[in-house]
């Protein structure tokens, strides 16, 4: 193992339910709409990857708005007032780390490994949640992947093959911590071991293919992960 690479989004921070969902709402009130997204429909949407996507699936199936004429160009105006109420959620502070990730980071600093975030999240929204959630001495050390930087999201390999690329490391040598089934197919599609830390919306999704699946990584004294336990692991065939 020479690398550690990290999905954003309800890996590092849980933001799904009360992050992402919320920049959603927030959107569809800023433009009139009178759509709302609870927590299990939310949930449901979450097959589909990607945000414009996710729009797009959503309203081929609900129903277009008539100030959707242009769908392309609308998809594009709500996914942006999104992007923009969840970096004010970011600033808000209301989005700590997950229970583990500063400690697990921590080890992987001292133990000299790389370090990735890869993600299919705005570029600008996962370099935030890095800047203000990960303090200096490890965020310098994290080779950001986010956005629009390869043509196919999750649970396409494209972003795992070009952070092995980057990281210049073969893709045995990497493990990818990842929480949902789109991000494990996506990381053993590249040849990358993975272990999965469930996360609120993917409790029961499959994740047979993992090398491990953990609740979450944990700090002491309760259960936790230890870079220890993911040096262990053993390679897959794919």
């Amino acid at each position: 193992m020479k690398a550690l690479i990290f999905d954003c989004d309800g890996v590092i921070v849980d933001t799904e339910r009360d992050g992402h969902r919320v920049a959603f709402n927030r959107a569809f009130a800023a433009l009139g709409l009178g759509n709302r997204w609870g927590v299990e429909e939310y949930g449901r949407l979450l097959a589909v990857a990607g945000g414009k996507e996710r729009l797009r699936a959503y309203f081929t199936e609900a129903g277009w708005p008539e100030t959707a004429a242009d769908k392309a160009a609308f998809i594009q105006e709500l996914h942006n007032r999104k992007t923009a109420f969840f970096l004010d959620l970011i600033e808000e502070g209301n989005l700590p780390l997950r229970s583990g990730v500063a400690r697990l980071v921590d080890e992987a600093v001292a133990a000299g490994l790389l370090l990735a975030i890869c993600s299919t999240s705005n570029e600008r929204a996962v370099q935030l949640i890095a800047r203000r959630m990960l303090e200096e001495k490890r965020r310098e050390r994290f080779l950001l992947l986010a956005g629009d930087i390869v043509p196919r999201k999750k649970p396409d390999p494209a972003i795992y093959a070009l952070a092995g690329e980057r990281l210049g490391v073969a893709p045995e040598e990497c493990v990818v911590v990842e929480d949902s089934r789109n991000g494990l197919i996506a990381a053993r599609a590249a040849g990358m071991r993975c272990v999965i830390t469930r996360s609120c919306y993917t409790q029961g999704e499959n994740f047979r293919e993992a090398d491990a699946v953990y609740q979450e990584l944990g700090d002491p004294p309760g259960a936790h992960v230890r870079l220890s336990d993911l040096l262990r692991l053993r390679p897959q065939a794919p």
